[in-house]
């Protein structure tokens, strides 16, 4: 029985000198002032922009892409004018008569009933689609 009482004490005075040990682990160190939410918050603020950004949207045109769809409209006589490689006032007119002409919304904006027209009209349709004959 003494035995056991003297055990129960010593392992009581044991964890009470270990505590002020744990307790000093789990504070920040010194000049650190930020919280574990905060310091959470950063690590998972840092793994966002490692991942890659998404596209947002359709990429504008290359500018030998605008220069097919100039030659598409020239030919199919809504252009007046060279192929510039530009999207210019003259380019969206141009599409705005072609858009009328094939009965789409004339917004003089490339989209995709516009540049995938029915198939067999044209020359110029396969061009619109991106396969110049």
């Amino acid at each position: 029985m003494i035995k056991q009482t003297f055990l129960t004490i010593f392992g009581a005075a044991l964890l009470l000198s270990a505590a002020p040990v744990f307790s000093v682990a789990a504070l920040p160190a010194a000049g650190q002032t930020t919280s574990s939410k905060t310091a959470a918050k950063k690590k998972h603020a840092s793994s966002k922009s490692k991942k890659k950004s998404k596209v947002k949207g359709q990429a504008a045109p290359t500018p030998d892409r605008i220069k097919e769809i100039q030659s598409a409209l020239q030919k199919d006589g809504s252009y007046e004018g060279e192929p510039t490689g530009k999207w210019d006032a003259g380019t969206t007119d141009a599409m705005r008569k072609y858009q009328d002409k094939n009965g789409f919304p004339a917004t003089g904006k490339i989209d995709a009933q516009s540049l995938n027209r029915g198939q067999g009209r044209s020359n110029a349709n396969h061009v619109f689609r991106g396969r110049a004959d």
